[in-house]
């Protein structure tokens, strides 16, 4: 990334921040000391300190800002392998992927991760093709099924297509699947 892409932080002087609080304790002193930027105890009104001139950032830029979240690798695997049958190993990629978004170590009932669970069990039981659940029933929408989200990192990639290849009979991902997805949003993370 450039130094043009790069946004500066809004930064405000803490005089500007001091002078939207209300004056409760101390009456016009207090004010005063405020406007003024001193650091005073707020039992006594009291000065007792220096002229505060730290500038604080108001609204640092989010971080994944003109990245690729892991949500969003999700949602993107609907649209390369959306008609596949949710197996195991599938469940297991979107599992990793969810912990690895939200940074939670158990599952959320309800969430994408219990979806595909559900679905690759009710798959394993199925007779027919047509009454398996697919990757798109399961994975639409999944941005918003996630609690948190955050940028797809090389070491995102790496666990998921771990517990891919793990859960799988044959030790291999699906070439177009949910590892896949967010080892290539992690990729282009990557080289920005």
């Amino acid at each position: 990334m450039s130094e043009d892409q790069v946004e500066k932080p809004t930064t405000n002087d803490v005089k500007e921040e001091a002078k939207k609080i209300p004056a409760t304790q101390g009456g016009v002193d207090a004010a005063d000391d405020k406007d003024k930027g001193v650091v005073t105890e707020a039992s006594g009104g009291q000065a007792e300190g220096e002229v505060n001139q730290k500038n604080v950032v108001a609204n640092p830029p989010p971080a994944s800002e003109g990245t690729i979240t892991i949500g969003e690798a999700l949602e993107a695997a609907v649209l390369t392998a959306g008609n596949k049958p949710v197996e195991w190993s599938d469940a297991a990629a979107i599992q990793a992927a969810e912990v690895r978004a939200t940074g939670r170590t158990n599952i959320m009932p309800g969430g994408v991760a219990a979806s595909a669970q559900s679905a690759a069990t009710l798959n394993a039981r199925a007779n027919s093709d047509d009454e398996k659940t697919t990757l798109a029933d399961v994975l639409t929408g999944a941005r918003g099924k996630l609690p948190s989200d955050k940028p797809a990192t090389r070491k995102d990639a790496e666990g998921v297509t771990g517990a891919e290849m793990r859960n799988d009979p044959h030790l291999t991902t699906y070439p177009t699947g949910v590892a896949a997805s967010v080892a290539a949003a992690a990729r282009i993370n990557q080289s920005k």
